[in-house]
């Protein structure tokens, strides 16, 4: 059973402090340069974690990311070519 996660964009003044962040979820990245973390947590906490989240004083913001409503499946309306060049 797979449980639902969602991801969270937490922009921050301090990358230092943006380790403590593991307490809240699954920190899966931290970009240093661009000063934000990436943290996945489970869908029914949503919105009581990033209450939290917003009280602490090294978060600047909060963004919810829209990573898994991107489509993964695709699918080609092109014809393949190569099929029509056979001799």
């Amino acid at each position: 059973m797979m449980i639902e996660r969602s991801g969270l964009i937490i922009w921050v003044n301090d990358i230092k402090a943006a380790r403590n962040l593991e307490r809240f979820g699954s920190l899966h990245y931290i970009s240093k340069k661009m000063n934000y973390a990436v943290l996945y947590i489970h869908a029914s906490k949503l919105e009581e974690t990033t209450r939290s989240l917003l009280k602490l004083p090294y978060v600047k913001k909060v963004e919810k990311s829209y990573r898994n409503e991107i489509p993964t499946e695709y699918s080609s309306d092109v014809p393949d070519k190569t099929r029509f060049y056979t001799l």
